[in-house]
């Protein structure tokens, strides 16, 4: 499960006095994943709606959760990339603590973007726009200086595939069956075997957003022209920044709708970062890897909505693109090397 506590929406209640709100405050739940998001109603005559975290308990660090907020404003002010602002406390605090029966937990709140996430509306999506901003990101980080108290997890190979996984263990997915197993696992080693070799030098491995799926865009159709707005940096850490590209197309990734995205998202991305080709050959291996860690996602948050509505079939595909993975030697390839020339 995802380990936020049940009580999420009082601890969002007691979270409002830090911020001037009252605790009757009408608010509504938005997601629920590794923290509870919360929609916090604003007033006609002075407050504006906000957005507030409560989140998962033991995740993240105090200082890791300023971290991510401190990357997240130096994009917005630095870069072309927009994100939320973040609302301080009215004690200037970046981050409060909420106590509600006996739980204490850390809650945060940023700006509320108007418009819908671009899973409610993906015509209306840029994916081109997505991978330069994408590419922006990680230009950014190589010369950005973050503060002296920064700290984001690593996804790696231990973190992200092995047994001890952040997200669990992918062969306890739901509905996994014995040759889904099997095939997978061949699928794993490969990945291992690939990204081991490709290493992690500081030219293919930095600080990554992580989780640049469309859930995490919000995008505004009634505003034709409006820039997609990134969210939700709370997985954002070290690991290869080819990672951000294979969460992209988080859910879909057996489908063809997702090969159009990777090569409008290249498309895009190459306009303002190049990537040598040894970097491109890698682009199935990160696909497949986020498909696997998906897998274990769904196992261990099981009560996430995106979770539920795709954990009775989700193993069955994961097997069957395992097998196209290390078997067809032209998925994804069209998509990628057509940009090439």
């Amino acid at each position: 499960m995802s380990g936020v506590p049940p009580n999420h929406e009082s601890l969002a209640r007691a979270a409002l006095p830090a911020y001037g709100r009252d605790p009757g405050t009408g608010v509504r739940l938005l997601s629920l994943s590794e923290n509870a998001t919360y929609l916090v109603e604003g007033s006609d005559d002075q407050e504006d709606p906000m957005v507030l975290r409560v989140h998962r308990s033991g995740y993240h660090s105090l200082d890791a959760i300023r971290s991510e907020l401190a990357w997240m404003s130096a994009l917005r002010s630095e870069t072309q990339v927009v994100t939320p602002h973040l609302i301080p406390a009215s004690d200037g605090s970046e981050v409060v603590t909420a106590t509600a029966d006996g739980t204490t937990v850390h809650v945060d709140a940023v700006t509320f973007v108007p418009g819908c996430t671009a899973e409610e509306a993906p015509h209306a999506v840029g994916f081109d726009e997505l991978g330069r901003l994408t590419a922006m990101m990680h230009e950014h980080v190589q010369s950005w200086a973050a503060p002296e108290y920064f700290t984001r997890f690593r996804w790696d190979l231990d973190t992200m595939l092995r047994p001890q996984a952040r997200w669990g263990d992918w062969r306890d997915a739901p509905g996994l069956t014995e040759d889904g197993a099997t095939a997978i696992t061949k699928a794993a080693e490969e990945i291992d075997r690939r990204l081991t070799e490709f290493g992690s030098g500081p030219d293919r491995f930095g600080l990554v957003h992580a989780d640049l799926r469309m859930a995490n865009l919000m995008v505004d159709p009634d505003s034709p022209g409006s820039p997609l707005t990134v969210i939700d940096f709370d997985d954002s850490g070290w690991s290869w920044y080819l990672t951000d590209v294979g969460a992209v197309v988080s859910f879909i990734e057996d489908t063809p709708a997702a090969e159009q995205i990777i090569a409008d998202w290249l498309r895009g991305y190459l306009q303002v970062r190049e990537l040598p080709e040894e970097h491109l050959e890698l682009i199935p291996t990160m696909v497949m890897l986020r498909r696997i860690m998906l897998s274990a996602w769904i196992g261990t948050h099981y009560d996430a909505g995106q979770a539920i509505s795709v954990a009775g079939s989700f193993a069955a595909g994961t097997a069957e693109l395992a097998q196209r993975y290390l078997q067809d030697g032209s998925w994804l390839r069209e998509a990628i090397w057509d940009l090439r020339g």
